[in-house]
């Protein structure tokens, strides 16, 4: 009478691959666990196998130019925003020697001379000197009243650019308007014989490829290439990290500021450094340093000194590169080493390159106190000869990793 039935119900059945949902939710979360315990040993693991390479040395020792070449060969391609940046130093740099190179032009007493020359084609029409005095009063004497200032070419490809900061884009304007006098000036005989002079200027030598190619970078087409890239002067007022996986390997590259006054900021880089590579300009042994009345070969071998030995970086791997090798060949034949008060003691053959390179490997051995430097940790390079850096960054890196390994253990010492 309206009951239900007496008939029992049958039991739940437990879920599939038994137990109950405790224990298979006890099972996951250790299961979990266990691949973050995994994923944490693997990271560190990863983290302590990474090589950290710090890039060291004094202004204008090239290498920044050579932290470029790694991102070349071994990191992504630059975007637009990076290559207009490039390409407004580009025009900047070129404004910056050509100011030096005039102000010594009349120094040295040669204005009358560039009277005697002629005139140029594609000039608008002016003489070398006519073309000199508007440098120098707007680039100099900075005399021009801004309505008499001349007409900027309407905006090309690389524009302006944040990036490269206001004095190089005020620079790169005044380079668009003054390109054809700038051209003029450049090529005549009189500014070759100031050019000569430019190892009192801190003048960066590889500046002349772009006042050789004045037309092109001052076409609204401009577009930097890859030398223009590694050409461009940008003084690093930063650190500057990028990283890489080369060959398997994890590499964090840091640069930094070889100015007096950047260096402070170097000991924030010191912590568990892989290796070092200590960059020195070979052509530099006659020049003096911007900043200071100081031979500049002599500021980079008390540089190497103090950080070579400096308990900081006791434990790791040194590399020495001897840099501006073209420049130096160029230069010895014109300026002797021993005719340098500091270096009065070479005693090898006049223009002679691999005496004077020999001489100048021998005055950086001899700052070392702790630490050893055969010759496979010593190279003499030119940073903007990407095919020889190619080679030279890959000997490097098979350097680090097997003096890493030995000094880890992994690996016997010779």
């Amino acid at each position: 009478m309206g009951c239900s039935s007496s008939t029992p119900q049958k039991p739940v059945a437990p879920p599939a691959g038994g137990g109950d949902r405790a224990t298979a939710i006890k099972d996951a979360t250790a299961k979990g666990s266990r691949g973050i315990d995994q994923g944490l040993r693997m990271a560190k693991i990863e983290e302590e196998s990474k090589i950290k390479l710090l890039f060291l040395g004094a202004g204008e020792s090239g290498k920044s130019t050579i932290f470029k070449q790694m991102r070349m060969l071994y990191g992504p391609y630059r975007p637009d925003d990076e290559l207009k940046m490039f390409g407004v130093v580009a025009r900047s740099n070129m404004v910056v020697a050509i100011r030096k190179l005039c102000i010594v032009l009349r120094n040295m007493g040669l204005e009358s001379e560039l009277d005697k020359e002629s005139q140029k084609n594609g000039g608008g029409g002016m003489t070398c000197r006519q073309a000199y005095d508007e440098l120098i009063k707007y680039l100099v004497d900075k005399t021009a009243t801004e309505e008499s200032e001349p007409q900027v070419p309407p905006e090309d490809w690389v524009g302006s650019s944040p990036k490269a900061g206001l004095t190089a884009n005020s620079d790169a304007k005044q380079f668009l308007a003054l390109h054809k006098s700038i051209k003029i000036v450049w090529e005549s005989k009189t500014m070759k014989r100031v050019w000569d002079r430019r190892a009192s200027l801190n003048v960066v030598d590889g500046h002349k490829e772009f006042l050789d190619d004045i037309t092109r970078i001052a076409s609204p087409d401009f577009r930097p290439t890859k030398r223009d890239v590694l050409v461009a002067r940008v003084r690093t007022t930063q650190v500057i990290v990028e990283k890489y996986r080369i060959k398997g390997m994890r590499y964090e590259m840091y640069d930094v500021g070889g100015q007096r006054s950047d260096r402070r900021k170097w000991i924030a880089c010191f912590d568990d450094v892989t290796a070092v590579i200590f960059v020195a300009a070979l052509s530099e042994y006659d020049q003096t340093l911007a900043e200071a009345d100081a031979n500049r070969m002599v500021e980079a071998l008390d540089l190497f000194s103090s950080v070579v030995n400096a308990q900081s970086f006791t434990n790791s791997s040194f590399l020495l590169f001897l840099n501006k090798k073209d420049v130096f060949a160029e230069k010895i034949m014109y300026s002797d080493i021993a005719d340098v008060e500091h270096f009065s003691d070479y005693t090898g053959p006049r223009k002679d390159f691999d005496k004077g390179v020999s001489y100048f490997i021998q005055k950086f051995k001899a700052r070392l106190v702790k630490k050893e430097l055969n010759d496979t940790f010593i190279h003499v390079t030119c940073a903007t000869d990407t095919q020889q850096m190619d080679f030279v960054l890959d000997s490097t890196t098979s350097i680090i990793r097997s003096d890493n390994l030995k000094r880890s253990g992994f690996l016997m010492a010779d």
